[in-house]
């Protein structure tokens, strides 16, 4: 992913507010983790031209990235909505992963037509740790895909998360992170230069910061 569209993402994720940041009055995570930034990538669906540039973006990428991609997966429930968009922009099908299987019916945790050997491309929303992300991925192994790869809107590059995907052999490209949101939030005077300290800090050891 090039630098410029990394850019132009981050721009529209603070814009409309997607993504807030509060080095001074930080948020607390469902996780329990104190952080200066929130995303909720759920809004980008609200503002059309948003919406449109990151499933154009996730169908650029995955067409010169996975060529040979036949299916495309989203990750429940965040990445749904913008894995079809995708789907649909690129004439392809498209299933979704839930976070477990269901206690009733068919029991799926995999969702839509699933055929053993089908190439899939997971989409997902938000990547912080990872974990719920390569959930979806052992899923959709265990169902039979081969999965080439995961693309996601945004994340926050957390060593561990890094770790994470080395681990299960997973690649994982995205339309923006977090050092180009903090390079565009200073730019256009989102935050000042003494909040970059607090968000780079922050990023080291979030679990524990501020406890």
């Amino acid at each position: 992913m090039n630098a410029s569209t990394q850019q132009e993402i981050a721009r529209m994720l603070l814009q409309i507010k997607a993504i807030k940041l509060n080095p001074t009055n930080p948020f607390t995570w469902a996780s329990g983790w104190h952080s200066p930034i929130y995303c909720d990538n759920r809004k980008t669906l609200s503002y059309p031209q948003v919406r449109k540039r990151i499933y154009e973006g996730f169908a650029a990428l995955i067409a010169e990235k996975y060529p040979e991609a036949e299916v495309l997966a989203g990750v429940a429930t965040g990445a749904i909505a913008h894995g079809v968009l995708a789907a649909e922009a690129m004439g392809k099908p498209f299933i979704y992963v839930r976070s477990a299987p269901k206690n009733h019916g068919l029991t799926n945790q995999v969702e839509g037509e699933v055929r053993p050997g089908a190439k899939v491309v997971v989409v997902e929303d938000l990547v912080s740790t990872g974990g719920s992300s390569l959930n979806a991925v052992e899923a959709l192994r265990s169902a039979g895909c081969d999965v080439l790869g995961m693309t996601a809107i945004f994340t926050y590059g957390f060593p561990t998360a890094t770790e994470n995907f080395a681990k299960a052999g997973v690649e994982l490209t995205t339309l923006s992170d977090y050092e180009t949101l903090i390079g565009v939030a200073i730019e256009q005077r989102y935050v000042s230069d003494a909040d970059l300290e607090t968000l780079r800090e922050w990023r080291k050891n979030p679990s524990e910061w501020r406890r």
